[in-house]
């Protein structure tokens, strides 16, 4: 019998009083299952964090001796027990390391996604489909005017300028797929990488993600060669850097608002969009599907005679 009540929403996240944990708390508990390691589900200070090993290696880059108490670092498909409740992860597509949190109780599973997508990406694991009775879904994106374009047609959008770019991208996740994709895909341009982004880079090599080549930003290279360069930097150096010269200023991201350069755009998620959200739940086939981290409205119309969409937040 599927339990209400198994996971709720307090303003810490999603807890689970049956084996007393919470999912992606967004401040510190005892005990934390973190899917993966961007800012809004990961943050420091949890007394005992479950994770796979790149989120722990990213949290403790980002959070230093803050991390965690202890780190219990788990492979996917992989079950440990908290409480009665018994844990595996399986992987998300989002990033390196995301994972989905699989929780079986009384016989009754429970697929909590994190963030994921289902696009190919070569720095990190495909997303991995399995069944349960009730799917925890993000809704990020669950609107059905909602398509991400295929990346990588879209990252040839910057082989349409021969001007140097600056290109702004969150430095963990995107980043990496951006420097992997324009190896592939845009071979002419040399890809200059802002420091404070190069530790994540670091760790991807670290766990044997190749990402083809780049280098550290060099402000002289970047003046001495005024075609064919593109400067990765994170939204902070972006936003800094309104009146940059002779540059063609992108940001990299799904969201349309953050689209706004008429001459160049880069639409490029890592999140699932309605026709994604769509295909998972034909795959996990649930009884159930239970929505956060956005609205659930349009999913709860669209299934409004076949499926129970219940909004958790």
């Amino acid at each position: 019998m599927i339990l209400d009540d198994f996971i709720v929403i307090d303003k810490i996240g999603l807890f689970c009083s049956y084996g007393n944990f919470y999912l992606d708390p967004k401040e510190p508990v005892n005990h934390a299952v973190i899917s993966h390691a961007h800012g809004d589900h990961a943050v420091g200070g949890n007394k005992e964090v479950y994770c796979t090993e790149a989120t722990s290696l990213f949290m403790l880059h980002r959070y230093r001796k803050f991390a965690a108490g202890e780190f219990h670092v788990y492979g996917y498909q992989q079950a440990f027990m908290l409480g009665g409740v018994k844990i595996s992860f399986v992987p998300a597509g989002h990033m390196l390391g995301s994972a989905m949190v699989l929780m079986v109780y009384q016989g009754v599973r429970y697929l909590y996604t994190g963030d994921y997508k289902l696009q190919p990406d070569k720095t990190c694991e495909a997303i991995v489909f399995v069944e349960a009775d009730v799917l925890i879904t993000e809704t990020t994106f669950a609107d059905p005017e909602t398509r991400h374009p295929v990346a990588e047609e879209e990252i040839l959008n910057l082989n349409s300028t021969n001007n140097n770019i600056m290109l702004g991208a969150y430095a963990l996740g995107k980043c990496q797929r951006l420097i992997s994709l324009m190896n592939e895909y845009c071979p002419q341009k040399r890809i200059l990488v802002h420091h404070s982004m190069m530790p994540f880079v670091k760790i991807y090599e670290q766990l044997d993600i190749s990402l083809g080549k780049y280098e550290i930003y060099d402000r002289k290279v970047m003046k001495n060669h005024p075609e064919h360069m593109v400067y990765l930097v994170p939204p902070m150096v972006f936003r800094s850097y309104l009146k940059a010269i002779n540059v063609v200023r992108v940001f990299a991201s799904g969201w349309k608002h953050l689209q706004n350069n008429r001459e160049l755009q880069l639409c490029i998620s890592d999140h699932a969009d309605w026709n994604d959200i769509l295909f998972t739940i034909g795959k996990v086939n649930p009884k159930q599907v239970w929505t956060n981290h956005g609205n659930g409205m349009q999913l709860k119309m669209h299934y409004e005679n076949s499926l129970v969409v219940k909004l958790l937040n």
